[in-house]
């Protein structure tokens, strides 16, 4: 499908000289304050802005995380342990950069600007493993990046209120991370399968780090940064707010509902959390 499917991404899209003032970049469902009386509060001016800054930030944290994975698979693309996915790791490599290039032009043409990446979890917990647990714990950190940011490009691929260029970018990286999710997930099994042979006792303390890798990814989706920019006032405070509201929590649970079955299903679910 990587071959047969293949687009230039450099031609396929139609990049408007502006997006209409009045239409949101991101779905006003998908927003950090949406189900709150935070969002009610907003005049209808600052909700735009909000959807235009929160859509720069998600495509942001898109352009981080790629760089990251991307980082990852280089250094393993040519190692015996990957040789039978080798292959396909080429065409995985050239087609997040291409996500990189499209992400970052939309944010450079219509926001003028990227996010810096924020500060990233910590993995001093699980130092101690296993080199394959420690190994399953990169392919798990780019699984749920790559399921988060697909749960809101299938969303947005389809919302007619968003302007064409942000509905297409939506679903063309939905097209391509529908196969790097099922590549994911393949190799986060069979190096779980490993770990659970080797040490079995090592299983809860992945499924811990994941579980907190999870709550952490959700939160760099509020950036106090998108809401200054927004024109919002006491953005930290308004982070906390957000967070702590029980629609959010609903939110996140409806977020990352597929990925923690999935989880839960291979044995590395929360609920080995002691």
């Amino acid at each position: 499908m990587a071959e047969s499917g293949y687009y230039n991404p450099y031609t396929i899209f139609d990049w408007p000289e502006s997006i209409e003032p009045d239409k949101p970049w991101m779905s006003e469902s998908l927003t950090t304050l949406a189900g709150t009386p935070m969002w009610d509060e907003l005049t209808r001016e600052q909700q735009i802005a909000l959807t235009k800054y929160e859509a720069i930030n998600f495509f942001s944290l898109n352009i981080h995380g790629i760089r990251e994975l991307m980082s990852e698979v280089v250094m393993r693309i040519h190692e015996r342990t990957y040789a039978n996915v080798s292959e396909f790791l080429h065409h995985f490599i050239g087609e997040e950069n291409e996500h990189m290039w499209f992400f970052a032009q939309f944010c450079l043409r219509y926001g003028g600007k990227l996010y810096p990446a924020q500060p990233t979890l910590q993995a001093d917990s699980v130092s101690h493993l296993s080199p394959v647990a420690r190994e399953m714990i990169i392919f798990a950190r780019i699984l749920i990046f790559e399921e988060i940011v697909d749960y809101y490009n299938a969303h947005m691929a389809t919302d007619e209120s968003l302007p064409p260029i942000a509905r297409e970018i939506n679903r063309v990286h939905h097209q391509d991370e529908s196969r790097h999710v099922a590549f994911g997930r393949m190799v986060f099994t069979n190096l779980l399968g490993q770990v659970a042979n080797r040490d079995p006792d090592e299983v809860p303390v992945v499924a811990e780090y994941l579980e907190n890798y999870l709550r952490y990814s959700i939160g760099t989706l509020y950036n106090p940064a998108a809401y200054r920019d927004a024109g919002i006032p006491d953005a930290l405070a308004l982070r906390r707010r957000a967070l702590e509201h029980p629609a959010r929590a609903e939110a996140h649970d409806q977020i990352l509902k597929r990925t923690r079955k999935f989880l839960d299903k291979a044995g590395a679910g929360k609920d080995l959390i002691k």
